[in-house]
């Protein structure tokens, strides 16, 4: 039964989501469209905003399976084992989510750029981290990687360790065990990680404009090539570009909107 507050308070969501979320989105699109769909057509026939778009798409198919891979194995590790140093570790794999993305980028800048650390010896072997692909790749990695050991995390830990002990007192060895009995039954969540670690890749801007050099057609992701189309005064293109995003990253975080219900719904269910 519905209370006039539970009323209220649905109410005063919706009215939040609507403001600041739908109506956003739907003056983006409405942007987008203003000078017709010839106009959109001819945004990604640009040879740049090709690029732009290769270039994310291509991160996002690195950077995503290693942050999965290393985030579940991190997951396992915090809680399947007590050791030294846990919560410290738990702590460093939370960072990016708490320092700034243009700080994580210039992390890197100071490492491997023309005056960092290990800038000289890298240029003197003809190896480019800054300005180049693998800069792009490790702020990406560095944003991205809390998003599958955090989502993981809760359901392991709720699974408990006595199939897992269970196997091993049956002779079973730690990949057969992990297989065929952890990694079934964190597959919704571990998929759900991987979405918002993929919705995050792609619209990543932050570390990624700091380490990329903005050069067009070769180092500039989607969101840097809006920039550079909004500061142009190419406004249709810009909005464009920023459609497609959010078309992307809306079917992203929806589809792991439905992994969570039904992720919600399996554990009412048991």
């Amino acid at each position: 039964m519905h209370t006039p507050s539970g009323l209220a308070l649905t109410l005063g969501a919706w009215s939040v989501a609507v403001l600041f979320l739908l109506l956003p989105l739907a003056s983006l699109f409405t942007e987008a469209l203003r000078h017709g769909l010839g106009a959109v057509l001819a945004t990604f026939a640009d040879d740049d905003a090709r690029a732009a778009i290769r270039l994310t798409a291509l991160v996002a198919l690195i950077v995503v399976p290693i942050n999965s891979v290393c985030g579940v194995f991190a997951a396992y590790a915090l809680t399947r084992f007590d050791f030294p140093g846990r919560a410290a570790l738990l702590v460093l794999i939370e960072l990016p989510l708490s320092v700034s993305p243009v700080v994580a980028g210039l992390v890197w800048v100071l490492l491997f750029g023309a005056h960092g650390w290990a800038g000289p010896w890298l240029a003197s072997h003809g190896i480019r981290i800054v300005f180049a692909l693998p800069g792009i790749l490790l702020a990406t990695l560095f944003v991205t990687f809390p998003f599958v050991t955090r989502t993981v995390m809760p359901v392991m830990e709720a699974q408990g360790r006595e199939q897992e002990e269970a196997g091993t007192m049956l002779g079973a060895g730690f990949i057969p065990l992990f297989l065929r009995v952890t990694l079934p039954g964190i597959r919704l969540a571990l998929l759900s990680g991987v979405l918002l670690c993929t919705a995050r890749a792609l619209g990543e801007f932050g570390a990624v404009s700091v380490v990329s050099g903005h050069i067009p057609g070769l180092t500039e992701t989607i969101p840097l090539r809006i920039e550079t189309l909004y500061n142009d005064y190419e406004t249709a293109a810009a909005f464009s570009l920023a459609a497609l995003l959010a078309i992307v990253s809306g079917l992203t975080v929806g589809l792991r909107g439905v992994l969570e219900w039904r992720r919600g719904r399996a554990a009412t269910s048991h």
